[in-house]
């Protein structure tokens, strides 16, 4: 009985702990009529950091209040020319994403689009979206929002995703649902941490691709060894990526 105990013991404190994405996720992609692999297990480390336990959200929650504050003026003009330049419809996108542990949220994007694509005189011809994130061809798109699509300041409401707890800076990519359960990674590992604003896969060669399947080893590595290092590489390569963008 001793050498039994002992054994859950070195079980529970061991180096490695092989983590499962909950199984629980299977039933929310049969909601989707869709076929998916049985989870995926990733190798995560058996102690976390202690900045990924207790330092990380904080952090989250200092620098985005911080950059609410700072960046309030450029939000409201932001949202101020949603409304002059592309009329009727809302200021604030909602789109219903992946987030931690298969929970479903509301991401807040700025509306950088024409309202609806079937309304519009010219006809969609592009890539099908359920396999890209983007399309060129969309005749949705004017100019001013292929700029806030390319700085990436459509993104700038979801610092209030952060807040919420729905998100973090650094993280993997929230995924849309639909999307993700027809691909088969409405369950994965990646959905072990809360999604972020920016990430790996962000600030990579990949991002080119526009690929759903592009660079989800990227988001499982990070998952697997959340570092405060790694989260200040990936913000500071962020902004050099996104002034190099704008350059």
């Amino acid at each position: 009985m001793t050498i039994l105990l002992l054994w859950v013991v070195l079980c529970r404190v061991g180096k490695v702990l092989v983590a499962n994405v909950d199984l629980q996720l299977l039933d929310r992609a049969r909601e989707y009529d869709t076929v998916v692999a049985p989870p995926a297990p990733v190798v995560m480390q058996a102690r976390p950091s202690l900045y990924s336990r207790i330092g990380k959200r904080p952090l989250d929650i200092v620098l985005t209040v911080v950059g609410l504050v700072v960046l309030a003026p450029l939000l409201l003009l932001i949202a101020l020319l949603v409304r002059v330049k592309l009329g009727k419809g809302g200021i604030i996108y909602r789109q219903e994403r992946v987030g931690r542990n298969g929970q479903t949220f509301d991401i807040l994007k700025f509306r950088s689009m024409l309202p609806d694509r079937r309304v519009t005189v010219q006809p969609y011809i592009g890539p099908e979206r359920r396999q890209t994130h983007k399309s060129a061809g969309d005749p949705r798109h004017t100019p001013f929002g292929r700029f806030l699509r390319a700085s990436s300041l459509d993104e700038l409401p979801q610092l209030i995703n952060v807040l919420k707890g729905d998100m973090s800076l650094i993280g993997p990519r929230p995924e849309l649902v639909k999307v993700a359960a027809r691909e088969g990674f409405l369950v994965h590992p990646r959905h072990l941490e809360r999604p972020g604003i920016t990430g790996s896969f962000q600030i990579s060669e990949l991002r080119a691709q526009n690929r759903i399947s592009s660079g989800l080893h990227l988001d499982v590595a990070y998952v697997a060894d959340i570092r405060l290092a790694s989260d200040m590489r990936i913000l500071f390569k962020t902004a050099f990526v996104l002034f190099g963008r704008g350059s």
